[in-house]
């Protein structure tokens, strides 16, 4: 069973400063004494879930800072209606028809569950990328163990490949270049040899060759039967002022 937590008392304590929130206060809102408070962001308690989420809300800590779930059924109750409602949740532009509300997920939990369908909606595929694009601060080696946990480094891989060739061609997302490619070389180090499917299973066996003829370089190199590409991508030419609003 893998536990894995970004809001540790560290970033709690300087979450907290950023708001310009005494302990006392988020203590109260918290429903903590402010000396359990006061123990989880000197390290020497671990800051629960429910803390965690409550925390993330109040002092408005970025999608990275909610706690990711338990990773023992990483396809537990995952949907395209699931992946849809995270995505829109997290403001990916092109559901913003279903709307912000509810529970946030940590993004690396949206992009690992949703990687782990064998058969995922066109549109909500295209959009997984972005998730790399739009987000800073993964823990990577937390991901890759997740990812090869179930398998799914390629799948992970391929995916990094285009957020990573989306930031090669767009001058918006330049700055994540560098991690994107560390990321890549990091996974690489895990590629499986065997094939793989990425968004949908092929019963064809026509269609597998074709996909097999018709891949590009990077799926390939991922064993992975797609024919998803850069120009599908509709966020990947988006122009600065678009995704400087985006990213607001």
């Amino acid at each position: 069973m893998l536990y894995y937590w970004i809001v540790n008392g560290g970033s709690l304590r300087e979450g907290r400063r950023r708001a310009g929130w005494t302990q006392g206060r988020l203590a109260a809102r918290l429903g903590v004494t402010q000396a359990y408070l006061s123990l989880m962001e000197c390290g020497r308690r671990r800051v629960p879930e429910r803390v965690a989420r409550a925390a993330a809300r109040l002092l408005g800590l970025p999608a990275t800072a909610v706690p990711m779930s338990d990773a023992a059924d990483v396809r537990a109750r995952v949907t395209d209606r699931w992946v849809a409602q995270a995505l829109a949740r997290l403001g990916y532009p092109g559901l913003a028809y279903l709307g912000k509300s509810g529970a946030k997920k940590h993004p690396a939990e949206l992009l690992l569950r949703a990687l782990a369908l064998d058969e995922l909606e066109p549109r909500l595929v295209e959009a997984l990328p972005w998730v790399l694009l739009r987000f800073d601060g993964f823990d990577t080696e937390a991901m890759t163990v997740w990812a090869k946990t179930w398998d799914l480094q390629n799948r992970l891989g391929f995916t990094v490949s285009l957020a990573r060739q989306v930031a090669e061609h767009s001058p918006s997302y330049r700055g994540r270049l560098d991690k994107l490619r560390r990321f890549e070389e990091q996974l690489e180090r895990s590629r499986l040899a065997r094939e793989d499917t990425y968004g949908r299973r092929e019963p064809s066996e026509r269609m597998r060759d074709w996909l097999r003829a018709n891949r590009t370089r990077e799926a390939r190199h991922w064993k992975l039967l797609t024919d998803l590409k850069l120009e599908h991508l509709p966020y990947a030419h988006q122009n600065p002022g678009a995704v400087a609003e985006l990213s607001a």
